[in-house]
């Protein structure tokens, strides 16, 4: 028979650990907080340095697996297809989107998966930056970042895959710089109709119609603005994604405190929140751009952009192209982004709805399994060329052999 004593002598010491380990971890996170932010980990190769752009290049990662959201482990393909993928994260926000932890990384995902992943690095605009409008992006920085991927991994055709506004300009490119090796295209979570619902709709509809009385009765245009009057601190971007679901910015904080005594969520919740607090300024001449051509023209959802003295035309991109959206998505909802299926030339095109909000579809602990993991295989029977192995004479091939040595340096077992 078990002893009453004994058995609550061991529950008492329990709780007393778990104690121990939730203040520990709470003098973390109130003095030491870096020490839990685990993002920006995974090790890459910087092969270009603008400003405020630059090209990150992602090598398949020197382990056997790598571990995912459940748990469980991706064993890493060697074999690499031969069409480059491209990521491409929104304004606004850090390059951690794509490499926000070790098990949430979807730079590290895609490298183990068997591609040649490299990211656009939009880099953090300053004051300076204030003049740089859509075209810079989209078209100039676009073209810049896609000829040193192209002559890194030795291959013309390309795989783009963006989220949000990433997407947005992602679509830009393909449809106005005239690129025709495109092979695929991939966008989640991307706004293309502004008037039809959720809250890109709403600030559109508030301000179409002052604005057009604007256009008729005064000579006040918005782009002919100086942008260096207008620039804003980053802080404003976080303050308004925030207020975006304002309850659960604050409950979040409640699961904190009830979950003290568990490390990995405190890791979880301090990484995603310093990722949320960092966010980044908009140029304020991509912000007029936006402002006139999608919340008050809504040009994209006739699959038409404006960029300076050119256009993006949707019609015109022939890249196979899969859409996402996120089933709870407040910012971007289904119908906001579905439209972009019907607008471009594509004879593959497919839409799809995945679980999670704004940032949830591609950032939360399901979008490994909900999103990328699909995403791969769509893309694993559009990324090899007919008839070629990818040679290993590209800089891509050489840079995976080089920091593979360093690791098995580093670590003889590997």
């Amino acid at each position: 028979m078990a002893n009453p004593l004994s058995s609550l002598s061991q529950q008492i010491r329990g709780l007393r650990a778990r104690a121990e380990v939730a203040a520990g971890n709470a003098l973390d996170w109130a003095f030491l907080r870096g020490s839990l932010v685990q993002s920006g980990l995974t090790p890459y190769e910087t092969l270009l340095s603008g400003d405020p752009m630059s090209l990150r290049y992602y090598p398949p990662p020197y382990e056997n697996a790598v571990p995912l959201p459940n748990g469980e482990l991706l064993k890493v393909q060697r074999k690499r297809h031969a069409v480059p993928l491209v990521l491409v994260p929104p304004l606004g926000v850090t390059t951690e989107s794509f490499d926000l932890m070790p098990h949430r990384s979807l730079a590290r995902f895609f490298a183990a998966r068997g591609y040649h992943v490299y990211m656009i690095d939009w880099g953090v605009p300053e004051r300076r930056h204030a003049t740089l409008r859509l075209k810079d992006y989209a078209i100039d920085m676009f073209s810049e970042s896609i000829a040193a991927v192209r002559q890194h991994s030795g291959v013309e055709e390309i795989s783009l895959m963006g989220w949000c506004m990433g997407g947005l300009l992602s679509l830009m490119y393909a449809g106005g710089s005239g690129d025709t090796k495109i092979r695929n295209l991939i966008t989640v979570a991307s706004p293309i109709d502004f008037r039809s619902s959720g809250m890109p709709a709403m600030i559109g509809r508030l301000v179409q119609k002052p604005a057009e009385l604007v256009r008729r009765y005064t000579p006040l245009r918005i782009q002919d603005m100086n942008p260096l009057s207008l620039q804003m601190p980053g802080w404003v971007t976080t303050l308004g994604f925030k207020l975006t679901d304002p309850i659960g910015s604050i409950t979040t904080y409640w699961q904190l405190a009830k979950r003290l005594a568990d490390r990995e969520f405190v890791e979880s919740h301090s990484t995603t929140a310093d990722y949320l607090d960092h966010m980044l300024v908009y140029p304020v001449g991509v912000i007029q751009d936006m402002f006139v051509h999608a919340l008050i023209d809504n040009q994209f959802a006739d699959g038409i952009m404006s960029l300076g003295d050119t256009e993006a035309d949707l019609s015109t991109i022939t890249a196979d192209y899969l859409a996402y959206a996120g089933s709870t998505d407040h910012i971007v909802p289904v119908d906001v982004a579905s439209k972009s299926v019907e607008l471009v030339g594509s004879e593959s095109r497919e839409f799809r709805v995945a679980p999670g909000g704004h940032m949830g579809v591609i950032l939360g602990s399901k979008a490994a399994f909900e999103v990328w993991e699909p995403c791969a295989q769509w893309l694993d029977s559009r990324s090899d060329i007919a008839g070629v192995e990818h040679k290993h004479a590209s800089a891509a091939s050489r840079t995976v052999k080089r920091m593979q040595s360093r690791h098995r340096a580093e670590d003889p077992t590997l």
